[in-house]
């Protein structure tokens, strides 16, 4: 997949261009079926496939205290994104100045001049543009006016429920991670460098990794069963590295006094150092509330007790991920 991350560097328009425009914050079920859609039509009329999107988020921009929590970093984005087998995915940056364009002059300047767009998929809730004018009816006139086509993507459902990236949010702050994996299609997960700490979990017997992520949206404090994975190429997507099962705490350690919120991952059955080193943690399930004990020796048998119920259900759990669901002649699951 090319990246482009300036419109500058496109020095002539694609061939046929299928285009699709969002943020795909989440990359959820219902992003990828529009993927899909995009690969298939580029791949009937022997054109090129398009993600277009934008960094930062547009609320970050437009109206910073509304901005979202993110459910990918960046870089989660574009490989996930490159999984869905598009050929180009244009980051645009979003500034004031393209913040400011008219949705007429987004469609002449950026789509059809730059881009070369024949071809446009999008949401049926897509709206961009000064005050959001530039919604699906505008779309559909501007196709008729300049000879591109617009096909609307309707509601993807699953049990009766539109998968939306704030669903996912929901799931994840309210703790019920392994929920979000029927929107995802995959297990929620961060990844991050593991980092010194104090040191207290290996004095207690249960050595942690600390984990230092630029993920904005994390579950709610509290322990987690969790598949741990040693990541040797955080861009690939490739599977890379051994797999851990682990216990994962995500809080402030009350039992010792509150302090910045830290996430740990005790590794079960290893004791490789894994310090400097990137994993990626994939949240299966929520064990229980971070919990405030009496003393050190309560804390000890809650952490045997959370081990023993994660091994249960970590020896009945295999990792999802992206990767299974992105075969464009199939189905997704």
């Amino acid at each position: 997949m090319e990246i482009i991350r300036d419109l500058k560097d496109i020095t002539q328009p694609f061939n046929r261009a299928v285009v699709t425009l969002g943020n795909f914050d989440g990359v959820h079920l219902g992003h990828r079926e529009i993927f899909r859609a995009v690969v298939k039509k580029a791949k009937k009329i022997s054109g090129t496939s398009i993600v277009c999107t934008f960094q930062p988020h547009p609320l970050k921009v437009l109206v910073p205290d509304q901005a979202p929590r993110l459910i990918n970093t960046a870089q989660e984005r574009e490989r996930l994104i490159e999984a869905s087998c598009v050929d180009v995915l244009i980051i645009l940056p979003f500034t004031p100045a393209l913040a400011a364009l008219s949705p007429q002059q987004f469609v002449q300047d950026v789509l059809l001049d730059t881009i070369g767009l024949k071809h446009l998929i999008v949401g049926y809730d897509y709206a961009f543009g000064r005050g959001r004018s530039g919604d699906i009816n505008f779309l559909r006139s501007q196709g008729a006016e300049h000879g591109f086509v617009v096909d609307v993507f309707g509601p993807v459902q699953k049990d009766g429920q539109v998968l939306s990236s704030t669903r996912v949010r929901q799931a994840v702050l309210s703790g019920r991670v392994d929920e979000a994996v029927s929107l995802l299609g995959r297990q929620f997960n961060l990844e991050g460098n593991v980092v010194h700490g104090d040191g207290r979990g290996h004095s207690l017997g249960f050595a942690t990794a600390n984990i230092e992520t630029e993920k904005e949206l994390l579950p709610p404090s509290g322990v987690y069963a969790a598949i741990v994975r040693h990541v040797e190429d955080a861009a690939s997507t490739k599977q890379t590295g051994a797999e851990y099962h682990a216990v994962v705490n995500i809080g402030r350690k009350p039992t010792f006094g509150l302090s910045p919120l830290t996430i740990e991952a005790h590794l079960l059955d290893t004791d490789v150092d894994f310090y400097g080193k990137k994993l990626r943690i994939y949240f299966v399930q929520r064990l229980r509330d971070e919990q405030k004990f009496n003393n050190v020796d309560d804390l000890c048998a809650a952490i045997a007790a959370d081990i023993s119920a994660a091994r249960t259900i970590l020896n009945a759990t295999q990792i999802i991920e992206f990767r299974e669901y992105l075969n464009i002649d199939n189905n997704l699951g």
